[in-house]
Order: C-alpha cells, then structure tokens, then sequence
C-alpha cells in the first residue's frame, strides 16, 4: 500500500502502535533532539515515530522518526519486509532484459505499469492552499536546533528541486539547510551531489540566477526518494512512481518554473546565486561529529506556499543508529540486485550502522578464482557513490553479512594481513575527517574469503568445525526431554 501523504502515513503508525503523540510543551532547541535521540536507540517496541504537538512558539505539529525502524521503512515504501524491495528491483531488471516477443507480450502488464510511473500534472494541490509572497519568513517554520555545536538551526528533511541549466533534467536530493535568517538558508549540496552539478553548470554559464524549490513532507515513498543515490539521469520522481505504482502529483510553483509533490506540507520557493557563498556549519552529523564549517551556496526565499494547517515533517542525525540509517538501509536493498547484475558473484551486502554508510561495506560472493575479491572492491568502487567507500570487506557466500558476530570472526581468522589487504586511495565522502584531506584519501579493501593453494597460501585450510547433521537433529527432538525448553 502507497500513502499518498503525511496525512495517511501518520494514522496508519499509530493505528499500529508506532507512533506516540506528545502533547506536553517541548522546545525545538536541543530538546526535541535529546528525546528523538533516545527513543531511537530504544530496541523493539520503544523506538516510535514522535509527533510533538506543542512545539513552544508554533502552532504546527512537529513529526520525527517517522521512518526510524525497519517496520516502519518498510510500511513507508508499501512492502512487508525491506528485503522485498530487491525482489521488485529484480522483478524490474528482468522485464528490461532483452527477451522473445512472446516474453514480452506474457510481461505487458507490468511494463504497463512501469509506463505509469511518470509524474502527474496537477492544477491545484494541498501544498498551496496558502501562498506567501509579499514577507515570506522562515521563522514561521519551527526548524531545529539539533545540538549545542551546531551553527544554528536546521531543515533536515528537505525535497531539494532543481534543474540542469542546459539538459532541463530534475534533479531532487536530500540536503542540509541552515537557517542563517528570515530568508537564506545555506545549502549543503555536496560536491558529488547532483544539484551541486546542476550549480557548477549555472556558474560557468555565466548565470546570475538559479530557481530552486525546497518541499517539506509528501507521500512517504518520495521523502525516501530524494535521499536515494540514484544513478545520473534517473528522475527521483519516475522513481517514486514506479516505487508507489503510479506517478506522484506534481503541481508548478508559484513563483519558480520548478515542479512539486502536489501532496507536500510545505513549498520554499527562491534562488541561488551559482557564484556566491556563504560559511556553514558546523552541523553535528551521522558520523557522530560535527563536520567542519566550510562554504556553500545561499538559498533566497521568495515565496511560502503550504497546507492550512501544516504538520512540519523533521529528522536528527548523530552518532547511530538514528532515523536515516533505515533510510539507508531501504537504499542498500534496493540496489542490491543491481549490483548483482553488474557483479554476479555477489550474494548479499551489508553497509552496517557502526559504518554510517560510507565507511564500512561488507560484501559476500560466489569465489570461483583466485583474485575475486579484489576484483570485487575494485568494481564497487567504480559504481556512482560507492567510490565513497572507506573500507569493503569481502566474504565467502555462506557468510551471513548481516551478523557483525561472523563477519567480525571471519575477518579476524581468515584475513593475512600482508597477503589480503588492499590499500588505494581516491575520492572521499564529503564528512570524512579522517581523510588525508578534504574529499580525498585512502581505502582498504579486505579479502576476508577463505584461500586455497591458488591463493598462494602456503599450508593446507583447515576444515571448518562443524556438528554432524544427525546428532543436531536428535538434539532439537530432545530438548524438551533434556529440560532446556
């Protein structure tokens, strides 16, 4: 099932038991982070989706976590489980793969529904039944202040709308903005991001101006979306809709010549001057640090547009697990299957909470020959954003990649550190201050898979230990009798 907004997503949470409504006054500065950042490391059914209803100063609710748990990533992007995700992407890549014509014909149906998954232009949508124009003001919005380090106050679940100047292809992510006033926001696109693409063209083309439309809130499925590291020329927005089962509704700006999620709480409409640039951050990010101030673009706010009673749709980020690790974790899912086109000897991957993303991939294969595994890391790291990756860890295929436990024990005994590590360098994540410098340093690849003589090794592998399968069953049909039940 697809929400079609905030305004089905929240009910259908708390029908559930995964939303907890807060109706006690709560300050946005510090305090709703401090409460956020505990029950979002509560285990089972204490980590809930938070609607602050009485946010000190404001009359808009302020909603939180609303995708902060496997079950509720899930729910969000309308599967059971996230692993049915990589099902429907596989489902996906196979109707593309080239087939006979009675294949295609057996298949029309669901290539009918891929065709469907274009955006919807509408004329009148929820997210302008009020439009401000003559005073804007960001300081109507109740934006976080998230932790005692930061520079000021944030939006920290942005749709960021854009286009190329000369293609005219959208481009929507998910970035940082800080409230520097009434009406600029600092605009942390980061070099590898595709609106900073966008800003570079605009600059060398001499461009004093380009249009930008920030939307707060949609259906689930496209604030997933714009976090989502899609591939060069892939539309969030056909994305959304092919991921929902039908196109997202799109209304045009007021002011901008931009399109936006019709269903959205809140519009930003403004510019930014491709040539100028103001210091932001610090920020207390998902490393767990406060990445560095530096200089970014300046959005400027020409119009409000929004819901009459708007509900202000927020997240915290910090040391994990927060909210956008599940955010994270639905990417990791969906690309899997293709990666495994790409790669076929790749099994299963896991870029756990501890690796906050960039900074620990782990990777199970089918080895065939010696030198896989580097052939492996190699290829990742030439995939879009994977060149990001610090450290890939590569196991065999019965390696559950999702248990740190195993992981962390075949690494250990399987690994030479002479013979199985590989040190690169390259392109660094854009928050990586460990890096030998700002987005650029060293890699490690692990071979953590077990080796044979084609390896080079030197001595026979040792059988792995191992209870024989008939005592195991005696076993489970005794434990009842042995009084270990």
């Amino acid at each position: 099932m697809a929400f079609g907004d905030l305004r089905e997503f929240v009910p259908h949470l708390e029908k559930t038991g995964q939303l907890r409504r807060i109706s006690a006054p709560v300050s946005r500065d510090l305090e709703i982070t401090e409460i956020t950042d505990r029950v979002s490391k509560r285990s089972g059914d204490g980590n809930v989706a938070l609607l602050f209803e009485t946010v000190e100063g404001f009359s808009m609710p302020v909603l939180i976590n609303a995708f902060g748990s496997p079950a509720r990533m899930a729910a969000a992007l309308g599967v059971d489980r996230l692993d049915d995700l990589s099902a429907r992407v596989a489902k996906l890549l196979d109707l593309r793969m080239p087939g006979s014509l009675f294949d295609k014909l057996r298949r029309l149906g669901d290539l009918f529904d891929l065709a469907k998954a274009g955006p919807k232009r509408v004329r009148t949508a929820p997210c302008q039944e009020i439009v401000e124009t003559d005073h804007p003001n960001l300081g109507t919005l109740p934006v976080l202040r998230c932790w005692p380090g930061d520079a000021g106050r944030y939006i920290t679940l942005p749709l960021v709308f854009t286009r190329d100047p000369a293609t005219k292809a959208r481009n929507v992510g998910m970035y940082r903005l800080q409230a520097y006033d009434e009406q600029t926001l600092g605009m942390h696109w980061q070099i590898h991001k595709g609106s900073a693409e966008h800003q570079r063209v605009a600059e060398e083309r001499g461009a004093r101006r380009m249009e930008v439309a920030i939307a707060l809130g949609g259906d689930p499925v496209s604030i997933y979306a714009g976090s989502a590291p899609l591939p060069p020329g892939v539309d969030e927005m056909v994305f959304s809709g092919w991921l929902r089962g039908g196109g997202v509704p799109m209304v045009a700006c007021k002011t901008v010549d931009l399109e936006v999620p019709a269903e959205a709480e809140i519009v930003l409409e403004g510019w930014v001057d491709p040539a100028e640039r103001r210091v932001e951050g610090p920020f207390g990010d998902h490393t767990g640090y406060y990445s560095l101030a530096r200089e970014y673009p300046v959005f400027h706010l020409q119009a409000i547009t929004r819901r009459r009673s708007p509900i202000y749709p927020t997240t915290i980020v910090g040391r994990p697990p927060q909210e956008d690790y599940w955010l994270g974790k639905a990417t990791e899912r969906i690309f899997l299957p293709i990666i495994r086109l790409l790669l076929p000897e790749v099994v299963d991957m896991n870029m756990p909470a501890e690796g906050v993303f960039h900074n620990l991939v782990i990777v199970s294969i089918r080895k065939r020959y010696p030198g896989q595994a580097r052939k492996v890391m190699f290829a990742l790291w030439g995939l879009g954003l994977m060149m990001l990756a610090k450290n890939i860890l590569i196991v065999s295929e019965h390696v559950d990649v999702q248990s740190l436990s195993e992981v962390a024990w075949r690494a250990t005994g399987n690994v030479d550190p002479k013979r199985d590590l590989v040190l690169v360098d390259g392109p660094a994540d854009d928050l990586d201050h460990s890096a030998l410098r700002h987005r650029f340093g060293g890699k490690l690849g692990i071979d953590a898979t077990e080796k044979t003589a084609a390896d080079g090794i030197g001595q026979p592998w040792p059988e792995e230990i191992v209870m024989s399968p008939e005592i195991r069953e005696r076993v489970t049909r005794r434990w009842a009798e042995l009084g270990l039940a």
